[in-house]
Protein backbone atom coordinates (compact mmCIF):
# COMPACT_ATOMS: atom_id res chain seq x y z
CA UNK A 1 0.00 0.00 0.00
CA UNK A 2 1.39 3.38 -1.04
CA UNK A 3 1.41 5.99 1.69
CA UNK A 4 1.61 9.61 0.77
CA UNK A 5 1.68 12.64 2.97
CA UNK A 6 -0.39 15.60 1.98
CA UNK A 7 1.42 18.89 1.65
CA UNK A 8 1.07 21.06 4.70
CA UNK A 9 0.23 18.23 7.06
CA UNK A 10 2.78 17.38 9.67
CA UNK A 11 3.00 14.22 11.61
CA UNK A 12 2.84 14.75 15.37
CA UNK A 13 6.33 14.91 16.87
CA UNK A 14 7.25 13.45 20.20
CA UNK A 15 8.59 15.88 22.73
CA UNK A 16 12.03 15.08 23.97
CA UNK A 17 12.65 15.25 27.65
CA UNK A 18 15.44 17.62 28.56
CA UNK A 19 18.48 15.66 29.54
CA UNK A 20 20.18 16.62 32.77
CA UNK A 21 23.54 18.35 32.43
CA UNK A 22 26.35 15.92 31.79
CA UNK A 23 27.96 15.68 35.20
CA UNK A 24 30.78 13.39 34.10
CA UNK A 25 32.17 15.89 31.59
CA UNK A 26 31.68 18.71 34.10
CA UNK A 27 33.55 16.68 36.71
CA UNK A 28 36.36 15.75 34.31
CA UNK A 29 36.86 19.37 33.26
CA UNK A 30 37.15 20.37 36.93
CA UNK A 31 39.76 17.66 37.47
CA UNK A 32 41.64 18.77 34.36
CA UNK A 33 41.70 22.36 35.61
CA UNK A 34 43.03 21.25 39.00
CA UNK A 35 45.80 19.26 37.34
CA UNK A 36 46.70 22.16 35.02
CA UNK A 37 46.85 24.54 37.99
CA UNK A 38 49.22 22.18 39.82
CA UNK A 39 51.48 21.91 36.75
CA UNK A 40 51.60 25.70 36.40
CA UNK A 41 52.81 26.02 40.02
CA UNK A 42 56.10 24.28 39.17
CA UNK A 43 58.60 27.14 38.92
CA UNK A 44 61.23 27.70 36.25
CA UNK A 45 64.29 25.51 36.92
CA UNK A 46 62.39 22.98 39.03
CA UNK A 47 60.70 19.67 38.16
CA UNK A 48 58.10 17.35 39.64
CA UNK A 49 56.76 13.87 38.99
CA UNK A 50 53.43 12.78 37.53
CA UNK A 51 52.44 11.34 40.91
CA UNK A 52 53.39 14.46 42.87
CA UNK A 53 51.36 16.64 40.48
CA UNK A 54 48.37 14.33 40.94
CA UNK A 55 48.68 14.53 44.74
CA UNK A 56 49.02 18.33 44.57
CA UNK A 57 45.79 18.44 42.56
CA UNK A 58 44.11 16.41 45.29
CA UNK A 59 43.98 13.27 43.14
CA UNK A 60 46.26 10.63 44.62
CA UNK A 61 46.89 7.67 42.30
CA UNK A 62 45.95 9.74 39.22
CA UNK A 63 49.38 9.98 37.57
CA UNK A 64 47.98 8.68 34.27
CA UNK A 65 45.42 11.47 34.18
CA UNK A 66 48.28 13.95 34.60
CA UNK A 67 49.92 12.44 31.51
CA UNK A 68 46.63 12.73 29.59
CA UNK A 69 46.23 16.39 30.56
CA UNK A 70 49.80 17.11 29.46
CA UNK A 71 49.20 15.32 26.18
CA UNK A 72 46.03 17.31 25.43
CA UNK A 73 46.94 20.58 27.13
CA UNK A 74 48.24 23.72 25.50
CA UNK A 75 50.65 26.23 26.99
CA UNK A 76 51.62 24.07 29.95
CA UNK A 77 55.25 23.75 31.09
CA UNK A 78 55.16 20.04 30.16
CA UNK A 79 58.93 19.66 30.26
CA UNK A 80 58.91 20.08 34.06
CA UNK A 81 56.93 16.87 34.70
CA UNK A 82 58.92 13.65 34.88
CA UNK A 83 58.55 10.05 35.83
CA UNK A 84 59.36 8.74 39.29
CA UNK A 85 63.00 9.21 40.22
CA UNK A 86 63.49 12.02 37.69
CA UNK A 87 63.33 9.90 34.54
CA UNK A 88 62.22 11.37 31.23
CA UNK A 89 59.39 9.08 30.16
CA UNK A 90 58.97 10.44 26.66
CA UNK A 91 60.71 8.72 23.77
CA UNK A 92 62.40 9.84 20.58
CA UNK A 93 62.52 13.50 19.57
CA UNK A 94 60.15 14.47 22.37
CA UNK A 95 62.59 13.14 24.97
CA UNK A 96 65.44 15.07 23.37
CA UNK A 97 63.36 18.24 23.32
CA UNK A 98 62.40 17.79 26.97
CA UNK A 99 66.04 17.33 27.96
CA UNK A 100 67.10 20.43 26.00
CA UNK A 101 64.32 22.55 27.51
CA UNK A 102 65.26 21.44 31.03
CA UNK A 103 68.95 22.11 30.33
CA UNK A 104 68.00 25.62 29.18
CA UNK A 105 66.15 26.18 32.47
CA UNK A 106 69.23 25.15 34.46
CA UNK A 107 67.95 21.77 35.63
CA UNK A 108 70.86 19.48 36.53
CA UNK A 109 71.10 15.89 35.39
CA UNK A 110 72.90 12.90 36.86
CA UNK A 111 73.38 10.69 33.85
CA UNK A 112 69.99 10.22 32.17
CA UNK A 113 67.94 11.33 35.17
CA UNK A 114 67.31 14.71 36.76
CA UNK A 115 69.06 15.36 40.08
CA UNK A 116 65.84 15.29 42.11
CA UNK A 117 67.55 16.22 45.39
CA UNK A 118 68.53 19.55 43.92
CA UNK A 119 65.78 20.27 41.37
CA UNK A 120 62.56 18.72 42.67
CA UNK A 121 59.74 21.13 43.49
CA UNK A 122 57.92 20.22 46.69
CA UNK A 123 54.25 21.13 46.60
CA UNK A 124 52.60 22.42 49.76
CA UNK A 125 50.67 19.72 51.62
CA UNK A 126 47.05 19.28 50.57
CA UNK A 127 44.54 18.50 53.29
CA UNK A 128 42.85 15.29 52.11
CA UNK A 129 39.85 15.69 54.45
CA UNK A 130 37.36 17.99 52.75
CA UNK A 131 35.33 20.32 54.93
CA UNK A 132 31.61 20.58 54.22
Amino acid sequence: MDRTVKKGSKAPQKRRAKSPPDRSSDQSSKLRLRIEAAIRRIPHGKVSTYGAVARAAGLPRAARQVAQVLHRGFGLPWQRVLGAGGEIKLRGDSAIEQRLRLDAEGVRFRGRKVDMKQCEFKFARVNSAKKR
